[in-house]
């Protein structure tokens, strides 16, 4: 694995190309989430295909797609980030968190199941706790199946985060923003009464809240039990595709109030609420959610908002 490029701030987040032993190129992340410190959070992203196919209207890691990254592929990336930092492989951060998320549908990936496996077994890591967020592609049901076993068996107690990522409560509207068949909310709902159990964490309903985008707590309240779903709500980062699209976030750095009128609805139909806004800054390293630094470097007019840290080139080996 050959490590081409990066761009970041140490105390925020780092962003690496990478070229894995195919020669494909994928991106990972390391991260933390001030004000708490590298011990109390760490949180990685990876990648699990090469680019994506799915096409999200507000995300830039669609198009450039060239197939699924192999176990060994995402394992490489966690293991460079984990060297890294902690050379022995003994991590003491008391939430040590992985989010199978950087660039494509992990869904879509079976080797994504062959890594949430073995990993329990590969470091000394008490705070261990893999995130997937995922469309729910209506074509993955074995992945999804595979997936309950797998965290039951190795995930219990709250140690894993399942995030819907939602978009809106408008069905028709979610196809249009995620061009491609996915489970119905009462699918999902059903999927998550088999996933929670006692002393789990709730499942997690994302949603890049665009404006003018329908989110009707009624809706939400038919499909999904406060007692095992919460809500979060976040900005759409500023994306080339966004900008295409012409969407514009509901919430952004100047509109952070948590306790308006569609908050407040949510809050009373018994919902735990999150805004997760994060570290403006994040946005000009490239980091956040459906921000890929490739279709930055192809882009002939560069964003004024995001992408805007220098990206240093490396091309040394690991």
């Amino acid at each position: 694995m050959k490590v081409i490029a990066s761009t970041g701030k140490e105390e925020i987040a780092t962003v690496y190309i990478l070229e894995l032993d195919n020669g494909k190129l994928v991106e990972c992340v390391e991260s933390v989430q001030p004000p708490l410190p590298r011990h109390e959070k760490w949180v990685l992203l990876v990648s699990t295909l090469f680019g994506c196919p799915v096409g999200c209207t507000m995300c830039d890691a669609g198009g450039f797609y060239q197939g699924k990254v192999t176990a060994e592929g995402i394992l490489s990336q966690i293991d460079f980030l984990v060297r890294k930092r902690f050379s022995d492989g003994n991590i003491p951060c008391k939430q040590f968190k992985i989010q199978f998320a950087r660039m494509g549908e992990p869904a879509l990936n079976p080797a994504v199941l062959d890594v949430l496996s073995v990993l329990p077994g590969l470091y000394q890591a008490p705070g261990l706790m893999p995130s997937i967020s995922t469309i729910a592609p209506a074509s993955c049901g074995d992945f999804f199946d595979s997936l309950l076993e797998i965290k039951h068996h190795y995930y219990d107690n709250g140690r894993f985060q399942l995030q819907f990522s939602l978009h809106t409560t408008d069905e028709e509207l979610r196809h249009l923003i995620i061009p491609v068949r996915t489970w119905s909310f009462a699918k999902m709902s059903e999927y998550g009464d088999k996933f929670f159990s006692p002393g789990d964490r709730k499942i997690t309903l994302n949603f890049a809240l665009a404006r003018n985008v329908p989110l009707d707590a009624g809706i939400l309240r038919q499909y999904f039990s406060p007692e095992k779903f919460l809500i979060k709500i976040t900005p759409v980062n500023p994306t080339y595709h966004a900008v295409e699209n012409r969407i514009a976030s509901y919430i952004d750095e100047q509109n952070m109030c948590t306790r308006d009128q569609m908050i407040e609805t949510l809050r009373a139909q018994g919902y735990d609420v999150i805004i997760s806004i994060g570290n403006m800054e994040e946005n000009q390293i490239g980091s956040n959610c459906g921000q890929y630094l490739r279709t930055h470097l192809n882009a002939p007019e560069k964003l004024g908002d995001g992408y805007t840290y220098p990206l240093v080139a490396q091309s040394q080996n690991q």
